[in-house]
């Protein structure tokens, strides 16, 4: 259907738009393409997010910022570095936004890595291994195995990895796709590069940096 036979009205335009923060434009043609459907057309926006965002994914991000993040009454404490492409796209709101909501959740959640590509193959297989051993222990055969151990490692990347886990404000999005809405809103490359969290009385604090941040600075 073509979207201009669509009749899309002011008022489904502003309710989705206070529900995702899209360009007005963009709200539009979701709600068009949708046929008026407010919850296909937030699906619709998260498409064409993951979609620009991997367009723009080999582009160069030098610039950012580091924010903190202060929690449960100064016992838990991040420090993080989220980049883009421009100081202009920096100092939005929008991009502030988005530093402050990844620092919180890792707060939250104290994931080990940033992306699936940075999990140690030492980590990954220790899991493999144990994720095998446990099922083979069922008696059941072994295709079956490996398909248990395949869903198994889904949830471990989903359980250690940020970009993997359900954003903690809105579990029906990923990090990464939350990452992926601001890079369709902003029009630049945004990446998490690194950071470091620490909790009063832990041994130690977890640190990840992302493995492509560490080729880019070789």
């Amino acid at each position: 259907m073509s979207t201009s036979t669509v009749n899309v009205t002011a008022a489904q335009v502003k309710e989705l738009r206070d529900k995702t923060n899209a360009p007005m434009m963009d709200c539009r043609n979701a709600l068009a393409e949708s046929k008026g459907d407010i919850e296909a057309a937030i699906v619709w926006l998260r498409k064409k997010g993951v979609a620009t965002a991997a367009k723009k994914a080999a582009r160069t991000t030098s610039e950012g910022s580091v924010a903190s993040y202060i929690h449960a009454g100064g016992k838990i404490g991040v420090l993080v570095e989220v980049n883009c492409e421009s100081d202009f796209v920096a100092r939005t709101d929008d991009f502030k936004q988005l530093v402050h909501d990844v620092a919180m959740h890792i707060a939250a959640t104290d994931p080990r890595y940033i992306r699936k590509e940075d999990v140690t193959p030492e980590a990954f297989e220790k899991e493999k291994d144990i994720y095998r051993a446990q099922a083979a222990a069922t008696g059941k055969p072994a295709p079956v195995v490996e398909k248990i151990v395949e869903g198994k490692m889904s949830k471990f990347y989903e359980e250690v990895c940020l970009l993997e886990q359900p954003f903690i404000k809105d579990q029906t999005i990923t990090v990464h796709q939350l990452i992926a809405s601001v890079v369709g809103k902003l029009g630049e490359n945004i990446s998490v590069k690194r950071y470091a969290r620490f909790k009063v009385g832990d041994v130690g604090e977890t640190i990840a940096v992302s493995k492509a941040a560490e080729a880019a600075a070789e």
